[in-house]
């Protein structure tokens, strides 16, 4: 029997990367999964694939109608919601701040800020009526610290972390626990798409992201969905039943700061810039 076996769950964003991966675990782990995405062509081929235990919803997740059609969608085909895990997410505007483009913030800030807004709300009066259910939303790194995202996207993200423990405070007096995962550098087509690829071009970037992402933390390897939809079948189980409120972190130590061996070599570096000739 698994994990999350009988639960229901909607996934945005569950056609590719953080969510595909997750989509398939939770299958794996008897949940029933609404895939909530943009990308039909992806979202049925997965929900072929998975067969009955999962449903494909076109869902843009800045369209508040959109997102409430897909979580009545869940309740109608399996008669409730357990998991709403609110993943969709881009990278949205970048720049310098005096460069923003504010059309582009705002699409931004409706995807990764908008869009989980969107899911707690509609999601909180189902599980609230069942007296249980657990909401989980992606944030990140960028969301906890400098340098690791772009100033919007990272702005959104820690807004997701507070957003989270705000309403973790109000939903838990239901019996509904609401928590963030703040992935690390994760090797999904999300960096492709940064770059302006298309879908299946941004695929093919992702090899080259394991190798990149695996040199600059101190787990050497990069990060991959399947470490993220771990995380979240453990916030959805009911393992976590006493977890409310809270942003897990999970980027192989990449936040604990400048990799050890780089800064024992700049020390020594330092130390023989003072050593004066003939010194022992």
């Amino acid at each position: 029997m698994g994990r999350l076996e009988g639960k229901v769950a909607v996934i945005t964003g569950g056609a590719s990367g953080i969510g595909e991966g997750t989509v398939r675990l939770f299958a794996e782990e008897g949940a029933r999964v609404v895939i909530a995405d943009v990308q039909d062509s992806r979202g049925q081929k997965l929900a072929e694939e998975l067969g009955p235990v999962s449903s494909y919803y076109r869902t843009d997740v800045s369209q508040e109608e959109e997102v409430r059609a897909a979580i009545a969608h869940a309740v109608k085909k399996w008669g409730g919601l357990d998991v709403m895990f609110n993943n969709a997410g881009f990278g949205g505007v970048s720049g310098p701040i005096e460069s923003t483009d504010m059309a582009e913030y705002d699409r931004t800030v409706g995807v990764l800020l908008r869009g989980v807004i969107i899911g707690m709300k509609h999601a909180a009066p189902i599980m609230k009526s069942q007296g249980s259910g657990c909401i989980i939303s992606t944030a990140s790194v960028a969301g906890v610290g400098i340098g690791f995202g772009p100033h919007v996207y990272s702005a959104a993200k820690a807004a997701v972390i507070h957003l989270t423990k705000s309403v973790a405070n109000e939903l838990g007096e239901s019996g509904v626990r609401v928590n963030a995962i703040c992935p690390g550098g994760i090797a999904t087509p999300i960096f492709g798409k940064g770059m302006g690829l298309d879908p299946e071009q941004a695929d093919l970037t992702v090899d080259l992201m394991k190798v990149r992402l695996a040199e600059g933390q101190p787990i050497k390897r990069a990060g991959l969905p399947r470490d993220i939809a771990e995380a979240a079948a453990w916030l959805a189980s009911d393992a976590a039943s006493f977890v409310t409120g809270h942003a897990l972190v999970v980027d192989g130590g990449i936040t604990t700061g400048r990799l050890w061996s780089e800064r024992q070599a700049a020390g020594e570096q330092r130390l023989a810039q003072f050593k004066l000739p003939g010194n022992v």
